[in-house]
């Protein structure tokens, strides 16, 4: 298991791009952490480390997933938000397997309602709240 240490939010651009580091050739990582742990936050954070607009990025809570293209290197990053999920029909409905065999980075929120499904070759991303207010990002995969 690897981790990266945020001490607090100024630190996390530098975090976002050691991550980016990190990533290898995976193309699904799995974010988990309890609400308000601050995943949307370092998504957002990564996404601006792999070249995406400021601007560009939001939590996709209302519409389920949210696409942006890397200004840099035209990839395509989808960033899915699954909290409102019911059940893993509705993640078959809105074509969740076709987006991970689509060879474009995946980045999922509350992965819990899908779990069933995540690829075998799934990284699992665990933001966890310290009690100094600093957050853990723990990479496994």
């Amino acid at each position: 298991m690897k981790t990266i240490e945020i001490k607090s939010l100024d630190s996390i651009d530098t975090a976002a791009r050691e991550f980016v580091e990190m990533m290898g050739d995976s193309t699904v990582f799995a974010f988990y952490g309890e609400m308000g742990a601050g995943k949307t936050t370092f998504i957002n954070a990564v996404a601006k480390a792999l070249g995406v607009e400021d601007d560009a990025t939001g939590s996709p809570t209302f519409a389920i997933i949210n696409e942006y293209r890397s200004d840099t290197t035209a990839e395509l990053i989808y960033h899915f938000d699954l909290y409102r999920l019911e059940n893993i029909e509705e993640a078959f409905d809105i074509g969740v397997e076709d987006y991970f065999d689509s060879g474009a980075l995946c980045l999922l929120e509350w992965p819990e309602r899908i779990e069933d499904i995540l690829p075998d070759d799934t990284v699992r991303v665990t933001v966890r709240v310290n009690d100094d207010d600093s957050r853990t990002i723990e990479i496994e995969g």
